[in-house]
This record gives C-alpha cells, sequence and structure tokens, in this order.
C-alpha cells in the first residue's frame, strides 16, 4: 500500500517538479526539537521533499539579474507553495493518512534574530538524497547545483525512503573557492565558514524594515513584520550563484524528476 503510493506521488508530481526525494521521519533524529516534522503533522512519518529549479539565464543578464532573480524567487515559492497544498490534499484522500503542506519560505520563526523554517527545507533535501551541502551553505543537486528551491509535504503515511548511497558528500570541486573570494559581504571566516547571518544582512532587504523596525520595541515584532509586510524581500546579491562553477549548465548531469 505505502509503496504504490510513493509510486503515484513520485507520478503525479512528475511533470510538476523537477526533482523529489523522501526521507523517513527516523532520519530527523538531530534536528532540533520546535524544528522536527513531528511538530508540523501529528504521528509524522515521511517528509517529501521537492523542488524546482530558477533559471540559470537570469544570473547571466547583462542588466537585471536581480530584478530577475528576485521575482524568479517568489514566483517558484507561491508555486511550490500550491504543490505542496494539492499533494497534502492529494495523500489525505488516498487513504486514513494527515499530510501538511510546509512553506517553502514564510512563515518564519525567529531565534533572537535568526529566521528559521519551520522545518530546514535544506537539511530535509539533504536526508532526503536530493543532495549534499556545499560550502556555501547551498545544498547542491547532482544535475541543478545550487538553483534548486525547495518545498516539502510531511505526512503520517509510512513512504519508503530513497537511497542517500548515490550522493557526494562533498559537492564542490576540489580547492574551489569561488564563492568565498567573491563573496562582497565577507559571510566566510579565515577558516571557510559561511555564517548565514552575515550573508543575510548584506543580501535581504525590504523598504518597510527601516520604517517598522527602526527601535529595540518594534524589533520585538520582527517576526510578524518579516511574516507580513516583509514576506516579499528584495535580493540584493547573487554572487555565490553566478560565480559558483556547479550552476553551470555544462556541470549538469542525471535525469530530473520531470524525465523519469
Amino acid at each position: 500500500m505505502e509503496a504504490a503510493l510513493k509510486k503515484t506521488t513520485v507520478e503525479w508530481l512528475r511533470d510538476k517538479v523537477d526533482a523529489v526525494g523522501f526521507a523517513p521521519v527516523d532520519r530527523f533524529e538531530n534536528a532540533p526539537e520546535k524544528h522536527h516534522p513531528s511538530r508540523i503533522c501529528k504521528d509524522a512519518r515521511t517528509v517529501i521533499v521537492f523542488g524546482c529549479t530558477v533559471p540559470e539565464g537570469m544570473l547571466r543578464s547583462p542588466d537585471y539579474s536581480l530584478y530577475l532573480l528576485h521575482r524568479s524567487y517568489h514566483s517558484v515559492y507561491q508555486y511550490l507553495d500550491g504543490v505542496g497544498l494539492a499533494l497534502s490534499t492529494r495523500i489525505e484522500s488516498e487513504g486514513n493518512y494527515l499530510a501538511v503542506p510546509v512553506p517553502s519560505f514564510a512563515p518564519l520563526v525567529y531565534h533572537g534574530r535568526e529566521p528559521w523554517g519551520m522545518l530546514s527545507l535544506k537539511h530535509a533535501a539533504v536526508l532526503a538524497g536530493l543532495g549534499a551541502f556545499g560550502r556555501s551553505g547551498f545544498v547542491f543537486h547532482p544535475r541543478y547545483g545550487g538553483l534548486l528551491r525547495l518545498g516539502a509535504v510531511v505526512t503520517s503515511a509510512p513512504l519508503p525512503g530513497d537511497s542517500l548511497d548515490d550522493i557526494d558528500r562533498d559537492p564542490c570541486p576540489p580547492k574551489c573557492h569561488a564563492c568565498r573570494d567573491a563573496c562582497p559581504s565577507h559571510a566566510f571566516d579565515q577558516n571557510g565558514k559561511f555564517n548565514k547571518l552575515v550573508c543575510l544582512a548584506h543580501t535581504i532587504k525590504h523598504a518597510i524594515y527601516p520604517l517598522a523596525l527602526k527601535s529595540e520595541d518594534a524589533i520585538k515584532h520582527l517576526e510578524r513584520v518579516t511574516n507580513t509586510a516583509g514576506y516579499n524581500y528584495w535580493i540584493d546579491c547573487h554572487t555565490c550563484l553566478s560565480v559558483c562553477p556547479i550552476n553551470r549548465l555544462s556541470s549538469r548531469r542525471l535525469p530530473s524528476a520531470r524525465e523519469g
């Protein structure tokens, strides 16, 4: 029954996403308690992770690359949320299962001033066999590199997990430091460790933030502002994406979910 449901789920997603993977919940034993799949879906058994690519062409646009990246990201976030919602209702219609779509971006949960997703989609993608973390903090898919945007569904259906054996644990080319050397925000320390908050402070902008968060008292409402007025943020940098050799068309391989 569960194997058949996984098969029909993959078939249903085939012409909707570029990649899909399945991770049993027991792979999330190291997830923070409040961001564990079991906090999202009652009796959670499986996390289904899926992704769509954004086109490399916008990174090479002579004049409008940041504008195009901004719009592509926010378009694909809404699309992935729609896929997750439709998939969840489909799974629940197949049997006595629960399913919950995980937002591809907001709402975010703040720990201090650090934004977290309800579930780390990057870690979920790794645990579902879709890729591995690179030096820039991106998860790199074997074919699509860091151009894959992610969504997920957590379900009580006990679906078979995908293998983790075929994923290169170190996807970056040997001795490649293109992202670190080109980073305008200096988000990498002298040991090459990536600092997410340094990157976000440089890259993520919104016109309302300087007005809504200009006092310490207002910052207490950071989560609310981000999840309402700050949802459609501006992207002010894509240097790491554009210089990464893995994100070049010439480096891609393996068939996509759409290709079978």
